[in-house]
């Protein structure tokens, strides 16, 4: 595709800009390892807020999101609680808060502060450091694998005759660039550019979706979906049918494995709760509820991600999506069966945005990817230097030499992540193995190690390593058998296995130090199974009152998830032209967000009042 002189000009002007920020903020980064990880606790709530939207809003995402509006309609709305998409509503309510008492780095670091320095502690620390570590590879060959298929779309040279050789070199282009800017800026360049690009993205976002509610009219639409494509209401099976029309996207049906579609919903939810009750994965988004300057602005940040990152976000997806079914059928439709629907994004971008917009949306996007793909950088060394370089092999260097090696392993993991997303074929195949099956062996420990007292470093490990080799096993099932298991389907499964494990293993162990549980449950103040730690406090400190917020965190999680897919629902009804569904739609985010108001936001607090000063994190040196 040839571009236009002005797109050009924006998209390489942006790339400039961003790596020029992250060599200007590097100076002020690289003071210490907490500077460049966590930005020094000195970030405000809605500048990280709107960080964490930006960097959600990654491209290799959004491919995957108007593949699924394109094919399943408004119903595309529930599968992304695959993810689960409102783990956000549970972080926003209390998880954020609950995390951010802590004080300390890394989610590997939280073993520690949880579990103490006995040999389960020790062994834990170990195993949620790889389990970190590998799903930042599984991240950054996500985000390689969309990048490659999004620049070979739009960039000028033909790097190769064959196109998926093309893609791949495209990826590994923009892929080191990015990684020059994220390795000398640590998160205040992350979050800096992140925010930049949330404005030229919320600006690309609603001139797409204007010019799809210009071009394509609900009549339009009609004439070429099928008949229960508008509607968020589903029965037993989707009866979306596609005959006649795009034959290939019933084909598509089948083979994602969401039917009947049901039992799919139910199954995600519940699988969704469960992964929303761990806290966030060990990534870019424990490091930004970890960098919040209080435990209150760490919820707050979490909420408003919501607000910042769905409806613009949903804005271009719906416009994306609307022109490609009209003005696009037929070139998918004469594709047979090898159409690509992952593509459908950069497809409709080049046809139907005008010049200077498109270099704009592609800047954003591209600006997305390298957010993104810095944020998930920037993880991977949290954990190796701090957790390992730091604890077991040079505890005493100097503060610039920890982020030195910081550079060193942040290359080091893009190239693995490279490496990976090499023999991945799909964006789906990815997510579907990082969320269901990859989550599931992570699931069972970390939702007990908040709610049950009893469960020690010893169940946790066994909990997890239980869970990797039950991955093992199912992908070797897989190759040695042919077993067709979708990941999806696998996940109460390998939860049940890791929970039995950590219940067993935790039992069988000694419990853990009690002066460690007591400091932990004192400053953190969780709900759940906590009542002989609780009678151990109370001997020392009986003015400390019980977490009894539990019914409350509930109801504002149920009315959150509302909240969430109201604003999910409201742009795409709007670019479609439903005015009713969309006017009801935002009344219903109105209201939740009246009661979340009242429920959440006035109830919020650092540390409970009667916390004892002893308990409290100590403040961070620099």
């Amino acid at each position: 595709m040839q571009l236009a002189f002005i797109d050009v000009v924006v998209i390489l002007g942006y790339i400039l800009a961003t790596i020029v920020i992250g060599f200007w903020i590097s100076s002020r980064a690289s003071k210490n390892i907490r500077s460049y990880f966590l930005g020094g606790n000195k970030l405000r709530w809605y500048t990280l807020g709107l960080s964490n939207a930006s960097g959600m809003f990654d491209i290799s995402g959004t491919m995957w999101l108007v593949y699924l509006l394109f094919v399943y309609g408004l119903s595309s709305v529930y599968i992304p609680w695959l993810w689960p998409v409102f783990n956000q509503i549970f972080l926003m309510v209390f998880l954020s808060v609950w995390l951010r008492r802590s004080g300390v780095l890394t989610g590997a670091e939280w073993i520690t502060f949880r579990f103490g320095e006995g040999t389960g502690a020790k062994l834990s620390h170990l195993i949620v450091v790889l389990f970190a570590l590998v799903n930042v590879v599984g991240f950054l060959a996500y985000g390689f694998i969309g990048i490659g298929k999004f620049a070979s779309v739009f960039l000028p040279w033909e790097l190769s005759s064959d196109p998926t050789t093309n893609d791949i070199y495209y990826g590994l282009i923009i892929t080191a660039l990015t990684t020059v800017y994220v390795v000398k800026g640590g998160m205040f360049s992350v979050v800096f550019t992140e925010v930049l690009q949330f404005f030229i993205m919320t600006v690309a976002c609603i001139a797409v979706g204007v010019i799809a509610m210009q071009k394509v009219s609900p009549e339009m639409l009609a004439a070429v979906v099928p008949a229960d494509w508008t509607s968020l209401a589903f029965g037993w099976d989707l009866n979306l049918d596609w005959s006649g029309t795009l034959d290939a996207a019933n084909t598509k049906i089948l083979e994602d494995g969401y039917s009947p579609f049901t039992i799919f919903v139910m199954l995600v939810l519940f699988s969704g709760v469960l992964k929303s009750l761990m806290g966030p994965a060990p990534n870019y988004d424990m490091q930004r509820i970890l960098s919040a300057r209080t435990p209150t602005e760490a919820a707050r940040m979490s909420g408003f991600v919501n607000v910042a990152l769905f409806f613009p976000r949903y804005m271009l997806i719906a416009g994306l999506t609307i022109l490609a079914l009209v003005f696009f059928m037929d070139e998918l439709d004469a594709m047979g069966p090898a159409v690509d629907f992952e593509q459908v994004l950069p497809f409709a971008m080049k046809n139907f945005v005008p010049p200077g917009l498109l270099g704009l949306l592609i800047a954003g996007l591209l600006a997305a990817f390298m957010s993104t793909f810095a944020a998930t950088t920037n993880a991977a060394p949290a954990y190796v230097v701090n957790d390992i370089y730091k604890r077991y092999i040079r505890p005493d260097a100097e503060a610039r030499d920890y982020v030195k090696v910081s550079y060193i392993v942040s290359v080091v993991f893009v190239v693995l992540g490279v490496i990976i997303g090499l023999f991945i074929p799909s964006l789906n195949t990815i997510i579907q193995w990082i969320v269901s099956a990859f989550y599931g062996a992570y699931t069972a420990s970390n939702v007990l190690k908040w709610f049950w007292w009893r469960f020690n470093g010893v169940g946790y490990f066994c909990g997890m390593l239980a869970g990797l080799v039950m991955l093992i096993l199912i992908q070797l099932a897989q190759w040695l058998f042919g077993l067709d298991l979708a990941p999806v389907y696998a996940f109460p499964w390998i939860f049940a296995g890791c929970l039995g494990t950590c219940i067993i293993a935790s039992l069988l162990s000694p419990a853990d130090d009690m002066q460690v549980l007591k400091t932990f449950y004192v400053r953190v103040r969780p709900w759940g199974f906590w009542g002989a730690v609780y009678r151990e406090v109370l001997k020392e400190h009986p003015e400390l009152s019980r977490n009894r917020e539990f019914g409350r965190d509930c109801a504002n999680v149920l009315v959150g998830i509302i909240w969430q897919t109201a604003m999910v629902a409201a742009p795409i009804f709007m670019v479609i032209q439903h005015w009713f569904e969309f006017a009801v739609a935002v009344a219903v985010v109105a209201l939740c967000s009246l009661f979340l108001w009242k429920f959440w936001w006035c109830n919020l607090r650092d540390y409970p009042a009667d916390t004892p000063q002893e308990y409290l994190p100590k403040p961070a040196a620099d």
